[in-house]
């Protein structure tokens, strides 16, 4: 994707890999808007980046886009980007006495799947429009090995992979570009809630832990400057390497315990 000159809207904005990504986009000289559900959390990073504006957004709520999306594009006329980062990510352990989360699964769908179609569906009309126009959207290495753990999130960022590829051919006569950029465990407070036992132990033989946000930010801007549409950043290529299926999905789950 052009990496200069954009005017850029990135949901989960307000921290980890959003505020990382919003971060590098906004000292290139890009003008760029964040936005989440924490408003005090928005308002910090945006004063740490004196130039960049925040507004507040829930995702997973419809309302809260249909009214959000019109704001953003009288405010913003010039927006060309919209980065789908926002994510949740619950432990769900079926086999055990916990079983299912549904109210958690119920809002990691609402993110993770509806959050990005409705996202897509609220801003592509007016990206048609532009010269230079991108929806990048965040899945992860687990879309293609899934982390037992964390059955309910791993098919959703499955679907995102899918929902990318089939947009990608819908729009490849449009001058929108369709790009997935997939990341590997990196060290943000996506997992902060979840019990010990749901996570790998850092510095253990098989599980050398997350990749450092700096780290990965920085990988990941060289591969969105590649104009690549597919981008897997470090352990994601590996993970996709390997394939899908109940092997690989029980082989993975055992080498990070």
């Amino acid at each position: 994707m052009k990496m200069l000159g954009n005017t850029i809207l990135i949901t989960g904005g307000g921290s980890g890999l959003g505020r990382g990504l919003a971060e590098a986009f906004h000292k290139l000289g890009n003008t760029v808007i964040i936005a989440g559900r924490r408003e005090p959390v928005l308002a910090e990073t945006a004063s740490a980046n004196p130039g960049m504006s925040f507004a507040v957004l829930d995702t997973a709520n419809a309302e809260s886009i249909a009214a959000f999306a019109p704001k953003i594009l009288a405010d913003f006329p010039d927006l060309n980007v919209v980065i789908n980062n926002a994510g949740v990510q619950r432990y769900h352990h079926f086999a055990g006495d916990t079983g299912l989360d549904e109210a958690g699964a119920r809002e990691e769908i609402d993110t993770n799947i509806w959050g990005v179609l409705r996202m897509t569906d609220a801003f592509l009309p007016h990206l048609k429009t532009k010269a230079d126009a991108a929806i990048v959207t965040v899945s992860s290495g687990l879309a293609f090995v899934p982390l037992a753990q964390f059955p309910v999130y791993c098919a959703t960022k499955a679907f995102v992979h899918s929902f990318c590829l089939s947009l990608r051919h819908q729009l490849k006569a449009s001058s929108v570009r369709v790009i997935e950029l997939a990341p590997p465990w990196v060290a943000t407070d996506l997992g902060a809630t979840h019990p010990p036992e749901a996570m790998p132990a850092p510095g253990s033989r098989t599980a050398p832990g997350p990749m450092p946000l700096d780290a990965f930010i920085a990988e990941a801007m060289r591969e969105l400057a590649t104009g690549e549409d597919e981008l897997k950043v470090a352990g994601a290529k590996f993970l996709y390497a390997g394939g899908v299926g109940e092997k690989q999905a029980a082989t993975f789950a055992m080498i990070n315990h």
